[in-house]
């Protein structure tokens, strides 16, 4: 756990989520005896893939879903079965849920209108929310006369206008293009910033996860099968599920040949024997699995690297900003190699023979699930 969450340890615990379950069918559970803790003034991000529990645990956080079993403890009261409208949560989803009928401003008030506030207390909120967001002088837009980035905008101030405790946030900028995604993780991560907001945010996008938060829960199976920073998870995965979820990465079964001043000799399936890092005391014997990102891979290794072997390079894919090798050791086994911009300056050709390798160091040696 680096500084950042060390910080966040500091500023309290705003709600905690304790044991909760929830089974649609009396038979399986979507999310399984989960525990978790959300600080105040930070942005944590549900990651997982389609059916991994992440989105039906911000349903039950907001209200809309009811746990089968659990509690959930807003500074230390529960609200589990208190309505959503009572928990003063700021919610955002993917299809905005602008009403089509009203103005953007009318859209960005309506929280206020409901609270009943006075007439001038809106006015002067939402005025705020609309030069926070970049709407001011399209008060008088209907959402269908908006493009998608600025509809999103309007259903982001929606969220922050009445100050919300916590914002919630489910999958917000899946339905926009590239660029336009990107420029509102930048608008997303400014707001967090500049207004000390608490977030929590579901999304399958690894990469979005890593730009915007500050903890990342990975989910699998109806669990939190890590929760750490981006950087953390990224460079040393609790499992195979994990190193294989969070980005690229060459990864290949094998069995435990021995274990020596900390670092495991993994013999793969394919042949090849690995020398890589455990997080735990592994076993002689054991079926485990490697793991070792492309970017740690390297051609022409120094001879400091532990792991090095002779292969043919089978392809190569130009991606604007890096060049990436596919390159196959003589036992069969295809590693990925992510040879940055620099690699185009020293373009290997498809055929060529040539050595690879990586340090230990680098060489994860996992659990497979």
């Amino acid at each position: 756990m680096d500084s950042i969450a060390s910080a966040m340890r500091g500023t309290g615990c705003l709600v905690r989520l304790d044991a909760l379950r929830k089974t649609y069918d009396g038979l399986s559970y979507a999310v399984d005896d989960l525990s978790l803790s959300i600080f105040r003034g930070e942005f944590l991000t549900l990651l997982g893939p389609s059916g991994s529990g992440k989105t039906t645990t911000l349903m039950m956080l907001a209200g809309f879903e009811r746990p089968t079993s659990g509690d959930i403890m807003l500074e230390g009261r529960s609200i589990r079965d208190l309505p959503p409208h009572e928990r003063d949560f700021g919610m955002v989803f993917q299809n905005y849920a602008l009403f089509p009928h009203l103005s953007v401003a009318d859209n960005i008030a309506f929280p206020l209108t409901v609270r009943k506030l006075p007439r001038a207390e809106i006015g002067k909120r939402l005025g705020r929310a609309l030069e926070m967001v970049q709407l001011t002088g399209l008060e008088r837009r209907l959402p269908a006369q908006l493009s998608g980035g600025q509809q999103q905008r309007v259903a982001l101030a929606r969220a922050l206008v009445f100050e919300p405790r916590l914002v919630l946030m489910d999958e917000p900028l899946g339905a926009l293009d590239k660029r336009l995604r990107e420029q509102m993780q930048y608008e997303i991560k400014r707001l967090h910033r500049a207004l000390g907001l608490t977030i929590v945010y579901v999304t399958h996008d690894q990469i979005e996860a890593m730009v915007l938060s500050d903890r990342v829960a990975v989910f699998h199976r109806g669990g939190i099968r890590q929760l750490d920073t981006p950087r953390a998870i990224h460079e040393n995965p609790a499992n195979g599920f994990v190193a294989r979820f969070m980005g690229e990465t060459n990864s290949a079964l094998g069995k435990v040949e021995s274990v020596a001043e900390g670092r495991v000799c993994l013999r793969l399936d394919q042949g090849h024997a690995v020398l890589g890092v455990c997080r735990r005391p592994a076993a002689r014997g054991e079926r485990m699995l490697m793991s070792v990102r492309p970017e740690r891979v390297r051609l022409a290794p120094p001879a400091s690297f532990e792991n090095s072997f002779d292969a043919v390079v089978e392809d190569l894919t130009y991606l604007g900003d890096r060049l990436v090798a596919v390159v196959r050791l003589s036992s069969g086994f295809a590693l990925s190699v992510d040879l940055g911009i620099e690699g185009l300056d020293k373009m290997p050709q498809r055929g060529e023979s040539l050595s690879v390798g990586w340090p230990a160091d680098h060489c994860l040696i996992l659990d497979p699930d």
